[in-house]
């Protein structure tokens, strides 16, 4: 699936968003500053990197919107004072979320914040001082609206920890750590577009003595484990690769490289990064409603287990190891899948499918990998044959996320951050 680099792709800097590119701008500076501050120990986890880019984004975004008032707010409804800085507002809509996010970082993030209104306030194009105070008065009031709505969105309080059950092909926690199921909160949540948690909730795993579960069940044993010896370096690579960062990583600093090429606007970059952030948002609710309606158990746990499973053409294997270790919750359906889905498929909307973009990772194991793709839909069949190949997923989760992702993303286009002047998605001018 991997492409060769051609000369026409975009090529996305190794643990930067642009950086060193002359196009940069506040909205482009603070969705670094996001993912610095997730990266700090304890880091951010990747389902809870979803919550957190949708409210800074969505932050961002109702901020510069409500200046310009060009599209449909996600939150707050445009009414900023006359004359307000759309550059101050999208800091200190930025900084106001993040210092909420991530409290113990807010030196940091001050210091962060005093270099971007600097550089407002200084310089070619130096913006008055009225207008940045305006500005920023008008970020911080879209920052507190829309942190007050997501503080009741059911993220906390954490529930009670939840261990599933011992039925045959029912999850419990798995090795090595065995801990309890992951935020079972966001099978709950209040969504951002979509209309409930399970508005795109898919049918369900194949049954234990289906033939697709053989299917599923066999694939995964041969090629996920960890001694496999069918599955070729390149698979092993891009396995690890995938899992070393997070969904929104990946696809951010795509969606920024991309609108860099295509010369977005201010107004226009805002607007996509709060598409794709709140894509994923609610993809992760709509994929966490899926785990934990159908707790259906992992690889790890079924493959030593499969004489239980009534199907005679999976054999148990009690010493079967994954390539990689598998996440603290159920197996149906992947979230990698399901974000990534929805990710892919609002980048392929914006610039079109067949789109040639290179992607990095922020993990220091992955320093100097590339992965290269011609078309969003190769990014997203790898992002599947990674989860598979790693040994956590059979591959009905990861086809049955894809298509819950695309759903989601396809609402929100269709429902949200819509032009008010009769502009369609692929018309974004300003």
């Amino acid at each position: 699936m991997k492409k060769q680099i051609a000369k026409s792709f975009v090529l996305i800097l190794l643990l930067s968003f642009g950086a060193g590119t002359a196009r940069a701008d506040e909205i482009t500076d603070w969705v670094q500053f996001l993912y610095q501050a997730a990266v700090v120990v304890p880091a951010t986890s990747p389902v809870v990197m979803t919550r957190n880019a949708a409210i800074m984004q969505a932050s961002v975004f109702d901020a510069v919107n409500g200046i310009e008032d060009r599209y449909t707010p996600i939150h707050v409804q445009p009414n900023a004072p006359p004359g307000a800085s759309r550059r101050a507002a999208a800091v200190q809509a930025a900084y106001a979320s993040l210092v909420r996010l991530y409290p113990a970082q807010q030196a940091d993030l001050d210091a962060k914040r005093a270099v971007s209104l600097a550089g407002i306030s200084s310089g070619d194009a130096a913006e008055n001082s009225v207008s940045i105070k305006r500005g920023i008065q008008w970020g911080q009031t879209v920052a507190d609206a829309i942190w007050t709505w997501r503080s009741t969105d059911g993220f906390t309080p954490a529930p009670p920890p939840f261990l599933g059950g011992s039925a045959v092909g029912q999850w419990r926690p798995t090795p090595p750590a065995f801990a309890s199921g992951a935020v079972p909160q966001f099978a709950t949540m209040t969504p951002w577009v979509i209309q409930s948690h399970g508005q795109f909730r898919p049918a369900g795993p194949p049954a234990l003595t289906s033939a697709r579960y053989a299917a599923d069940f066999n694939e995964t044993k041969l090629m996920g484990s960890l001694t496999s010896s069918v599955r070729t370096a390149d698979q092993t690579l891009y396995s690890r690769f995938w899992n070393a960062s997070t969904s929104n990583f990946f696809f951010n600093q795509v969606a920024v490289a991309l609108a860099e090429a295509r010369h977005f606007t201010f107004s226009e970059e805002s607007r996509l990064l709060a598409a794709l952030d709140v894509s994923m948002a609610d993809a992760a609710i709509g994929c966490w409603d899926a785990k934990y309606t159908f707790v259906f158990w992992r690889p790890v746990t079924a493959i030593p287990l499969a004489a239980t499973d009534g199907n005679a053409a999976t054999t148990a294997d009690p010493l079967w190891v994954p390539l990689l270790a598998t996440p603290s919750h159920p197996e149906y359906t992947s979230g990698h899948s399901c974000v990534s889905g929805a990710a892919g498929r609002v980048l392929a909307t914006f610039f079109g499918d067949d789109t040639a973009f290179s992607v990095t990772s922020d993990s220091p194991t992955m320093v100097g990998v590339t992965r290269s793709f011609t078309s969003f839909t190769a990014a997203l069949e790898e992002i599947k044959n990674a989860r598979v190949f790693a040994g956590i997923h059979f591959r009905s989760a990861c086809d049955d996320g894809n298509v819950l992702g695309i759903g989601v993303a396809d609402y929100v286009l269709g429902n949200a951050l819509l032009p008010v002047h009769g502009k369609r998605v692929g018309q974004l001018t300003d």
